[in-house]
């Protein structure tokens, strides 16, 4: 599938909508008198960094790292790059349709697992595969692009000098207070809020604050019950996503300290030096001091301290859900990690599976071979061949990857391990948690995915420039195709679908794509 560049200004309007979402606000104090929380001591193990170099020299900018293996990236001389997991370079190139050159790269952002916003000099292009590509808004907003974020409802969230904005269902919308934008945003991230509730965490004119859903497009802006002191300010937030059983959390790195917010509360976490950067991405925390790297992780609930690096000044540039963080350690580029984990192809992080079977690989980092490796769920291992480590492994012919079956799973929340065990008995492992729920309905083209590619996909998948999808029999011969790029949230290029969308084209390819 091929997205549509943009087509020019006159378009732009039918995605920014004239009556934008409101936000009821609740704007209490954020920074108070409170006595400081509980202290927390981390107590960081060292640990020798697993790296990966790459020869390109990467820009000391915000990055995109990819969790299944390398991601998108400024160079110093302000070109975008791909990276793989190895740390070589993939194509990478401007859509020819865009009608503007791409101009020198400022920055990345991410918009979800495998998508990337890419700021130039020039403006704003949406990384699809091996394409550059103008959004049909990008016009709207501009470049200055602050921070970005996506919430648990798949919105994508967008900090910018001229407010805050939400790209849902390839439409932009300004989040207003007061009839105001909530410009002087520093910081954002998305965790859950103090009662549990979806949030996107945001700091401005120093105090922190959240929003949150209160109903279907109403969101209110509420104060937190931050115990920040007189004076301390709010200099950078992470986010930690949720587990199996367990909820995600925010820290908060003010101008004195590092804060932290889980379900027992507020706390605050001592380490050896106060963090100047600070990155989250999955179930793991990523922290620079000077030039130290501290990386904690959620679920082990233990931190390290890297060793081993090269000397030089150290900048954290992008962080991944498998515990990987990119950074620039004086002149060289790497990919640094406590192991060499596996990573995933075919899922995601927080993913939603519907269909019974899933082809699901892992991809090795470069490094020793490990002797074997599994993958564990709810109790059972698999132990999977290379080169093609599939969970389902082959097919009677020896060549095609087969699909694993999940048939057998309870709907909920699970996580898949994937595990590598090495000759010196020591192991490397990613986990990620996802989400079952089973095919229930039977959708038929007419009724349930017609109105989604009328909504979504015609403007772009008509005759050109896109694939042409505009038939039943053309969706039909391009299924699994589409299914694999609404699923890893690549497609539509204007954003991803929303849940109940990407299930119902999920449901649709997996129960045989009828008309």
């Amino acid at each position: 599938m091929r997205p549509r560049p943009r087509p020019g200004s006159p378009a732009v309007a039918r995605f920014l909508p004239t009556s934008l979402l409101l936000m009821s606000a609740v704007l209490s104090a954020a920074c108070g008198e409170d006595a400081p929380p509980g202290s927390d001591p981390a107590k960081p193990a060292v640990f020798t960094a697993t790296r990966v170099s790459t020869a390109q020299s990467l820009a000391a900018v915000p990055g995109f790292a990819d969790q299944s293996g390398g991601g998108i990236f400024a160079t110093a001389t302000g070109e975008a790059v791909r990276l793989r997991l190895d740390g070589t370079q993939a194509a990478l190139a401007a859509h020819p349709r865009n009608t503007a050159a791409l101009g020198a790269v400022r920055a990345t952002f991410r918009l979800g697992p495998h998508s990337a916003l890419v700021e130039t000099d020039r403006g704003l292009f949406l990384a699809d595969q091996g394409w550059l590509i103008e959004p049909l808004w990008q016009e709207v907003l501009g470049t200055g692009i602050v921070a970005t974020a996506q919430t648990a409802d798949g919105a994508a969230w967008l900090a910018h000098p001229k407010g805050l904005f939400q790209l849902q269902g390839g439409v932009l919308a300004s989040l207003k207070l007061s009839g105001q934008p909530l410009t002087g945003i520093t910081a954002m991230t998305a965790a859950p809020a103090e009662d549990g509730l979806a949030g996107l965490w945001f700091a401005r004119e120093g105090k922190l604050n959240v929003v949150v859903a209160s109903a279907p497009g109403v969101y209110q802006v509420r104060g937190t019950d931050a115990p920040l002191a007189g004076g301390e300010t709010v200099r950078a937030l992470a986010g930690l996503g949720a587990g199996t059983g367990v909820a995600g959390e925010v820290w908060v790195l003010t101008s004195t300290r590092l804060l932290r917010r889980n379900t027992d509360g507020w706390s605050t976490v001592s380490l050896p030096a106060l963090p100047e950067q600070l990155l989250g991405a999955g179930r793991y925390l990523w922290a620079r001091a000077g030039d130290r790297l501290f990386t904690y992780d959620a679920d082990a609930k233990v931190w390290g301290s890297a060793e081993g690096l090269p000397s030089g000044a150290v900048v954290l540039l992008a962080a991944d859900e498998s515990g990987c963080a990119w950074a620039r350690v004086g002149e060289q580029s790497l990919a640094i990690s406590q192991t060499p984990a596996p990573r995933v192809t075919g899922m995601h992080q927080g993913m939603l599976v519907v269909e019974d079977g899933l082809v699901v690989q892992a991809r090795l980092p470069p490094g020793t071979p490990p002797k074997s490796v599994h993958f564990q769920l709810e109790g059972q291992e698999v132990e999977a061949a290379g080169p093609a480590f599939s969970m389902g492994g082959l097919e009677a012919d020896g060549e095609t990857l087969k699909a694993f079956s999940f048939s057998a799973l309870a709907p909920g929340g699970h996580t898949l391990s994937v595990v590598s065990r090495f000759e010196d008995g020591s192991e490397a492992r990613r986990q990620l948690p996802f989400v079952y729920q089973p095919l229930t309905t039977v959708p038929s083209w007419a009724r349930d995915i017609r109105p989604i590619h009328e909504a979504r996909c015609a403007k772009c998948h008509t005759t050109s420039p896109g694939r042409p999808l505009n038939t039943y029999e053309l969706w039909k011969s391009n299924a699994q195709l589409i299914n694999a790029a609404v699923r890893d949230l690549r497609m539509p290029a204007d954003g991803p679908l929303d849940q109940q969308g990407l299930a119902l084209i999920q449901r649709w390819v997996s129960s045989g794509a009828l008309p």
